[in-house]
């Protein structure tokens, strides 16, 4: 069944990659992205320029997560052009690198802005227009780091993921009577086929920093980095994400995986997800809501 698509931070990575493979499965799919006049242009083309070729329906939407009215405006023009939008893909994200000590509480703040706070502007916006449908899928973008491994360095990024991931778990059962189903795909660490760490932010303090380059932390970045991609098998591809996308959203709907992982590297969260989502089933069921286990029905 072709259904109406928007994902944000489509304009490379996982986002990119998910776009074309919903739009290759049929999809209307709406690759949001910010500065789709200035910096993104080329990526607006090259979207138009696929689209063209493979002769599927790839769009793009200026929508800039980190800013209310522009979420706003693009998730409108999605349902003012189609009448209906059947699914949030919530993917935008951004990554740093760097002792945490040497992040500065307002880099913190921004960490969280874009990788949590950005799924609540999107929501607000979305969700009124599933709700009244009565059916619809949001499906989250986390990531192994939540629960998995947890390498130093990388505490702003991860500790915004695991809110990310908490949020989606909260809006799971406050969502399943609407009619509305969630997803969470959870990848591991890729560190080849997106730019995350190519791309990723630095500390704000150099010089607080530069006290761990120096001192008994002297060499971490790159034995961690080294050890990460070591880790990771030589034939991992960062598609395999968007295929996993591509596979939930053209299940039925009620028979979706309430988590997929797509983790080469296995480092252990499936396990503690696991878990954790049995557990919270089980309170679920001991407190008389388990009927918010999974999405109703309705019409």
């Amino acid at each position: 069944m072709k259904q109406v698509i928007v994902i944000t931070g489509a304009s490379s990575g996982f986002g990119a990659l998910t776009a074309r493979a919903l739009a290759d499965a049929g999809h209307i799919v709406y690759a949001s992205m910010r500065w789709t006049t200035g910096s993104n242009a080329p990526q607006v083309a090259e979207a138009a320029r696929y689209a063209k070729e493979h002769g599927v329906d790839l769009r793009t939407v200026e929508l800039d997560v980190a800013n209310d009215v522009s979420t706003n405006a693009g998730i409108a023009k999605i349902i003012a052009d189609n009448g209906r939008l059947d699914v949030v893909i919530h993917n935008a994200g951004h990554m740093s690198f760097g002792p945490a000590e040497a992040f500065t509480p307002e880099q913190f703040a921004q960490l969280y802005d874009i990788n949590v706070l950005s799924t609540q502007r999107v929501n607000r916006a979305a969700l009124p227009q599933l709700r009244k449908q009565g059916r619809g899928l949001v499906v989250w973008v986390s990531s192994s780091s939540a629960r998995g491994g947890t390498p130093p360095y990388l505490s702003p990024y991860f500790a915004a993921k695991a809110a990310m991931d908490s949020l989606a778990v909260s809006y799971a059962g406050e969502l399943a009577r609407w009619g509305i189903e969630t997803s969470i795909i959870v990848p591991g660490a890729f560190t080849k086929g997106t730019n995350h760490f190519a791309h990723s932010g630095a500390p704000a303090d150099g010089a607080r920093a530069a006290e761990y380059d120096e001192g008994p932390y002297a060499g971490l970045p790159d034995q961690a980095l080294k050890g990460l991609a070591a880790l990771e098998p030589a034939d991992a591809d960062a598609g395999t994400v968007a295929e996993a996308i591509v596979k939930v959203v053209g299940m039925p709907f009620g028979k979706r995986p309430f988590r997929t992982h797509i983790d080469p590297s296995q480092d252990g969260a499936e396990i503690v997800n696991g878990v954790a989502d049995r557990v919270r089933a089980e309170m679920f069921r001991r407190i008389g809501i388990e009927d918010l286990l999974s999405p109703r029905v309705n019409g």
